[in-house]
């Protein structure tokens, strides 16, 4: 097992000063997709040793080794500076959705500890009235604050004259001429188990909770995924269009391709126009998606207007992905191309506690095992538990249900200040408690069927009904309100979905009162909410929400609820508030 960081696992030269890693200094490693600004593996360590030399030597910054830094930006080229440059000065990161609002980003800014902000020109205004709201003063503030420009002078691109609101700001560009650093941070054998990120997951429960992922965890998750999808080297081209601040951004698109030695085309965020441009444009062969890219592919126009014919590898996680849709997407793509070249749909699973990736399907059993999430990665052990309590005292049998657990070094080491949740989480005897129910076939691979938690999956983005539930109760006409998620074939997501009890129900009676509320609600979260949680699935005005004698909201009873209510409509179809 590597005992290193992450840095040194990555940019690691052995001694070899035209290598960084196993491959050329001159490799293409990251391009801006829009510009075709490139960056080769060479310049990427030494941008990155700069950016560390200057957040911990700029007067203002002056970051110790420890200290974490929260990331708040679309994805973008300077990125893997700001990440792996935090990462060499021995900080450790947060990283923080783009669509978050000032009150979502602070619980994170402070849970986290963090001091330093980094962040995009449009997070500007958000980053200062969130910390407007904690107490820091206009001046205070701005010192906290390092811009990522959309200006890529520093990298030989395009000069973009930064936004009046951001101008008086350090940029990323001027912590990297102060200088570099001669060599990144050295960690131990003991110390590769300090966190190196904190992503933060939404658990089953209240707010979002910070994963704390060590260094081992990270580089082990590389070369686990390495050696099981071999097939990605060096040749490839990849299209980056998953969020980076998401884990599986994160890891599967700027550590484990920049270890294959693999190109990354970086979108800021993803457009089907662009996405079928970029692959034609830059012979795009391989792409990390989430099953709603997939709709676009099986039913979008554009797609017929493009040669997509280099693509040969798509890889779909962060929410379940259908055999259907898969089955679409090939036979649409492959008929397009008129034979030419071959397509492989593979599908994973993993959680933000598993750093993420624990299973995948192998290139030759794409087809064979299709719906599949995979086989467990190496080094990991896995259990189907089948008691209801937890307590790991009995296991499913072959083909049969169970809640899955895992045990392995990219296990996280627990969820920050929150010994309690990790107590829950993790038995003593280091087993991590997925929440999901899956099936593990004949040949070793597993199918996940259920889950016990109660977290909406919209669009891969984990959405905790309890954190909705809290905001809706925070309106002055809610008394009472559930939440629960609703299937939308069409999206291929899950649609968050209210159900709420109106405060003044004399006020509330006739069926069109009901609607106007039901309305006025689902436009009123919209502004405190980022936008993947929007109750898409609708608004639903009740008289009471069912509960357990205990007080727990009974999910299913409004599951079923929905079901009836919708019949045979989609959800997405009409996503608007319902009587």
């Amino acid at each position: 097992m590597r005992t290193c960081t992450v840095f040194t696992h990555l940019f690691n030269t052995n001694n070899d000063p035209k290598k960084v890693g196993e491959f050329s200094v001159d490799h293409l490693a990251f391009i801006d997709g829009p510009t075709g600004t490139s960056l080769t593996r060479g310049q990427v360590k030494k941008l990155a040793l700069a950016f560390g030399y200057g957040i911990t030597h700029h007067p203002l910054f002056r970051a110790k080794r420890g200290e974490t830094v929260l990331i708040y930006s679309q994805n973008s080229l300077v990125w893997p500076i700001v990440l792996f440059g935090s990462v060499a000065a021995g900080l450790q990161c947060t990283l923080a959705n783009n669509a978050y609002t000032p009150p979502e980003l602070a619980h994170q800014y402070a849970d986290s500890g963090a001091r330093i902000i980094m962040t995009s020109e449009d997070g500007v205004a958000n980053v200062r009235e969130m910390l407007k709201t904690l107490g820091l003063g206009a001046d205070e503030a701005d010192k906290r604050i390092i811009i990522m420009a959309k200006g890529l002078d520093w990298a030989g691109g395009p000069i973009v004259k930064v936004k009046p609101e951001a101008a008086s700001l350090i940029k990323v560009s001027d912590l990297l001429k102060l200088g570099v650093l001669s060599v990144e941070e050295r960690f131990d054998e003991q110390t590769a188990n300090e966190t190196v990120y904190l992503c933060y997951s939404s658990g089953t429960t209240g707010k979002p909770k910070g994963v704390e992922s060590m260094h081992r965890n990270i580089t082990a998750v590389v070369d686990a995924v390495k050696a099981s999808l071999s097939e990605m080297n060096e040749n490839d081209n990849m299209l980056g269009i998953l969020p980076f601040y998401h884990i599986y951004g994160a890891i599967k698109l700027l550590h484990f391709p920049f270890a294959t030695g693999t190109p990354v085309y970086i979108m800021p965020r993803f457009d089907p126009v662009d996405f079928c441009a970029y692959i034609e444009k830059y012979k795009i062969t391989a792409a990390l998606v989430v099953p709603p890219v997939l709709v676009v592919l099986a039913r979008h126009p554009i797609v017929d207007k493009y040669d997509l014919s280099t693509l040969n590898l798509l890889f779909s996680g962060a929410a379940p992905l259908g055999a259907t849709l898969a089955k679409q997407v090939a036979s649409r793509l492959l008929e397009n191309r008129k034979g030419k070249g071959y397509l492989n749909i593979l599908q994973g699973y993993g959680l933000t506690e598993t750093s993420p990736t624990s299973h995948l399907v192998p290139v030759p059993d794409g087809t064979r095992k299709i719906g599949s999430a995979g086989l467990l990665l190496p080094n990991l052990e896995a259990r189907l538990v089948v008691d209801g309590e937890g307590d790991g005292l009995i296991d499913a049998k072959e083909g049969e249900p169970g809640e899955l657990w895992m045990r392995g070094p990219t296990i996280m080491k627990g969820y920050l200040n929150r010994p309690d949740a990790t107590k829950d989480s993790i038995t003593p005897d280091k087993w991590f408690k997925t929440g999901d129910i899956a099936i593990r076939d004949k040949d070793g691979f597993y199918w996940i069927v259920d889950r016990r938690k109660e977290l909406i999956k919209y669009k891969g983005f984990q959405v905790p009904p309890a954190e909705l539930e809290s905001v809706l109760l925070t309106h002055p006409d809610v008394a009472d309100a559930a939440v629960i998620g609703v299937e939308s074939a069409q999206e291929a997501t899950e649609l968050p979905r209210a159900y709420i009890v109106p405060a003044k129900p004399d006020a509330v009676k006739t069926e069109i009162e009901k609607a106007k509320l039901a309305a006025s609600v689902q436009r009123w979260i919209q502004s405190k909410v980022a936008k993947h949680k929007y109750l898409r699935g609708g608004v639903v005005v009740i008289d009471v929400v069912p509960k357990s004698a205990a007080g727990k909201i009974l999910r299913r009873e409004l599951r079923e609820r929905a079901k009836q209510e919708l019949g045979n409509r989609d959800p997405a179809e009409k996503a608007k508030a319902k009587l």
